[in-house]
């Protein structure tokens, strides 16, 4: 009797040992549920602590956390057509001899010239949607290896004004976009549906198909495009995205995809047809 009595308290001691481990699992397992299916961001309210002094801590107070203009990235989509290659005699970045005549005259008169144009160099290297911000960052990345930049231009972000203003231009811009496609019929390139004439303004190639820099048939000018039309496209295309002449490759923006390149052509070629 006193055997029986003592194994059945051990069944009893392990059947609450082997509930409680299995409950402790079920706990594990839950949690881990609940973290996989946590959202990967919060709903903050004007007013409310959204964890900002976390965020800037993380981030480490870069160009993206600070809302500065980040002019490298801006240099290599428009003006690195020019300044990477020398085209239409600019000078090259990080060329000391090229720069020293220019770096003299200061670097507001540099931003002056980048913002209102200067000899082949047309306005905002040929992107009028880039603010007088953008335009002063992407002149003080230029610059950078050859001169001393002014600290407050290399880290000036957008002022309140200035975003309003730019808020403005970019509405009448799109009002203008909307009036076109409705009167025209459509506003992008036929051949694959994205906008060449956008992509044309903010790729860099305006730069030089706008003035003719270095050789290049400005646009619209149809006696000028008219023995590369003759070519066909496929041709067109093969010279746009490999370079050719004094044109480097995608117009010196490498970021652009094929089918971007194209759209431009399209859009181009339209203008002279």
């Amino acid at each position: 009797m006193k055997s029986s009595k003592l194994i059945m308290g051990c069944l009893a001691t392990l059947g609450l040992m082997t509930t409680g481990m299995a409950f402790a699992q079920d706990n594990l397992n839950r949690e881990a549920i609940a973290e996989r299916l946590e959202p990967v961001g919060e709903l903050c309210l004007e007013g409310e602590d959204c964890g900002t002094a976390m965020t800037a801590a993380t981030t480490g107070g870069g160009s993206a956390a600070s809302g500065t203009a980040d002019g490298e990235s801006i240099y290599n989509n428009v003006c690195m057509a020019c300044h990477e290659t020398g085209a239409a005699g600019a000078p090259v970045r990080g060329d000391e001899a090229g720069w020293g005549e220019r770096t003299g005259k200061g670097f507001e008169t540099l931003v002056s010239h980048a913002i209102d144009g200067f000899n082949a160099m047309p306005a905002r290297g040929g992107n009028p949607n880039l603010s007088d911000e953008e335009v002063q960052a992407a002149v003080a990345y230029l610059v950078e290896p050859v001169m001393e930049v002014p600290e407050a231009a290399a880290e000036a972000a957008p002022t309140e004004e200035a975003v309003a203003e730019e808020a403005v231009a970019e509405e009448g811009a799109t009002e203008q976009a909307s009036a076109e496609a409705a009167t025209e019929g459509e506003a992008t390139s036929a051949g694959n549906g994205l906008d060449g004439e956008a992509l044309y303004g903010s790729s860099g190639c305006a730069a030089c198909h706008d003035s003719g820099a270095a050789g290049a048939p400005v646009l619209g000018d149809a006696e000028a495009w008219a023995p590369r039309i003759e070519q066909g496209k496929e041709t067109l295309y093969a010279s746009a995205i490999n370079g050719k002449g004094a044109m480097p490759p995608k117009g010196g923006n490498m970021s652009l995809a094929d089918e971007k390149v194209k759209a431009i052509v399209d859009y181009m070629v339209s203008q002279a047809e």
